[in-house]
């Protein structure tokens, strides 16, 4: 009889502890409905405390963290039940929602496997290939982006190089400049001719009323001496008269 009190009351207890779980489950559904989901997260954690095999506790508790945005905790949760259940429908389920939350962080080649993963447990979900089919177009733009980034930095690479060596080619210009004013400079044959010319004399310009009064004063001068010889004449004396022009 004691053995038969033993079993009921743990029967009773097993039961209490399950309407506990359920009753949490419920709580979440109805905070997840009205966009409560922090809420949610709650009732579903404590239903699973209550039950750790709780599959639909889990289940909704990853969709409620897909709903926050939380999509690194989403697919962990997910994974967690992928692996406790062994329903394919559910399964599939699971892996379109972490399919999901991998499409969210643009990380396209994971939520392509995902999905893969997903239709190999249930191929008729149309949903599930219709978004395979947005990762893959969102992993090509992805990708052709990537390529276009690198060829815009190669150019820029081969741009800045093109200045560097045109900022060379400028300073070795300058260098020779430099170094041909520099002989310009210090050429002392330079200087010299230079002081040279300075001292060359100028020729100066004579102009006709300059020569026309240095003629009559020539032709003054020698009527005077022509006078002065007529004089010397008359005493007997030769003069011998050099000119000089």
């Amino acid at each position: 009889m004691k053995y038969i009190l033993y079993i009921l009351s743990f029967i009773i207890s097993l039961n209490a502890y399950s309407q506990d779980e359920k009753k949490y489950i419920r709580e979440g559904n109805k905070q997840y409905k009205e966009k409560k989901y922090e809420a949610a997260n709650e009732s579903y954690k404590k239903a699973l405390a209550k039950n750790s095999k709780a599959s639909k506790a889990d289940f909704n508790l990853g969709d409620a963290l897909y709903k926050q945005k939380k999509y690194a905790e989403a697919i962990q949760q997910f994974q967690k039940f992928v692996e406790k259940t062994t329903d394919k429908k559910l399964k599939a389920s699971a892996y379109h929602n972490i399919g999901n939350s991998y499409l969210e962080s643009q990380k396209f080649k994971e939520s392509i496997e995902a999905y893969k993963k997903a239709l190999r447990e249930n191929p008729s979900d149309n949903h599930t290939r219709y978004n395979l089919s947005y990762a893959k177009k969102k992993l090509q733009q992805q990708q052709e982006q990537e390529k276009k980034d690198k060829d815009k930095d190669k150019d820029k690479d081969k741009d800045k190089d093109k200045d560097k060596d045109k900022d060379k080619d400028k300073d070795k210009d300058k260098d020779k400049d430099k170094d041909k004013d520099k002989d310009k400079k210090d050429d002392p044959g330079d200087k010299k001719d230079k002081g040279d010319k300075k001292k060359e004399p100028k020729p100066s310009k004579l102009t006709k009323e300059d020569a026309q009064r240095m003629l009559d004063a020539l032709n003054n001068q020698e009527k005077k001496v022509q006078a002065k010889l007529k004089k010397k004449k008359g005493k007997g004396k030769k003069v011998n008269i050099e000119k000089d022009w």
